[in-house]
């Protein structure tokens, strides 16, 4: 396998922590030791689940400034709020690919903003749907879940979505982080660290991990 183009960092998901603490969640991220905090932004129509609004982030942004916040839209009509999550504090914001909008004129409004972009791919979407952006984000969301709830398993057949994506992105001299949601652990991150991937979210794996901090340091070796 070719090196990886970046260093593996971990993106613990909020969603996964306790929701009627959600503040002293994300200060766990920050204690150990976790340099991006993933935000599951949920509308109940794109995804049958409802999560938080920018308030939540701006008031998390005061509580937790070292991270960064990788906010991922699962609406859908993202282009009528990307700007108010960015207001609030988020330094990525990545959105879907699957409904229909201007995807192109949105990642540039985005980095307009002064705010990182990214485009995130169902299961069922494949890598193809993103290519002609790829030269226009700075990450791609392989989701190996069906997006919505936490706690589903890993789907081993993304893992080819993955390789794909990181194959282009070599091909083409592209810099965007491959970034993968969706059962990840010790034992699946490694799998798509070697298929390309080098950003992960973990929610359950890592707010049930007895050692955070080695959870962390753990992905950080990969």
């Amino acid at each position: 396998m070719p090196a990886p183009l970046h260093s593996a960092l971990l993106a613990p998901s909020l969603l996964a922590g306790r929701h009627t603490h959600l503040a002293a969640s994300a200060i766990e991220v920050a204690n150990a030791g976790a340099p991006w905090l993933h935000l599951d932004i949920m509308d109940g129509h794109f995804v049958p689940n409802l999560t938080f609004g920018p308030q939540m982030i701006a008031e998390l942004r005061r509580e937790v400034p070292s991270l960064f916040f990788d906010v991922h839209l699962m609406l859908d009509e993202p282009q009528r709020y990307a700007e108010t999550f960015i207001q609030a504090g988020a330094q990525l914001v990545s959105f879907h690919i699957e409904p229909s909008l201007d995807h192109r004129a949105l990642l540039a409004r985005i980095r307009t903003l002064g705010c990182q972009n990214g485009l995130v791919l169902n299961p069922g979407t494949p890598a193809e749907a993103v290519e002609p952006f790829l030269h226009e984000v700075d990450l791609i969301l392989v989701m190996t879940v069906q997006p919505g709830f936490g706690g589903q398993p890993f789907r081993r057949d993304m893992l080819a979505k993955l390789a794909r994506l990181d194959a282009l992105r070599r091909e083409r001299h592209l810099n965007f982080r491959l970034e993968v949601d969706g059962g990840i652990d010790p034992t699946t991150g490694r799998e798509c660290r070697t298929a390309g991937a080098d950003t992960f979210v973990a929610g359950t794996s890592f707010f049930k991990s007895p050692d955070r901090a080695a959870f962390v340091r753990e992905v950080a070796a990969w």
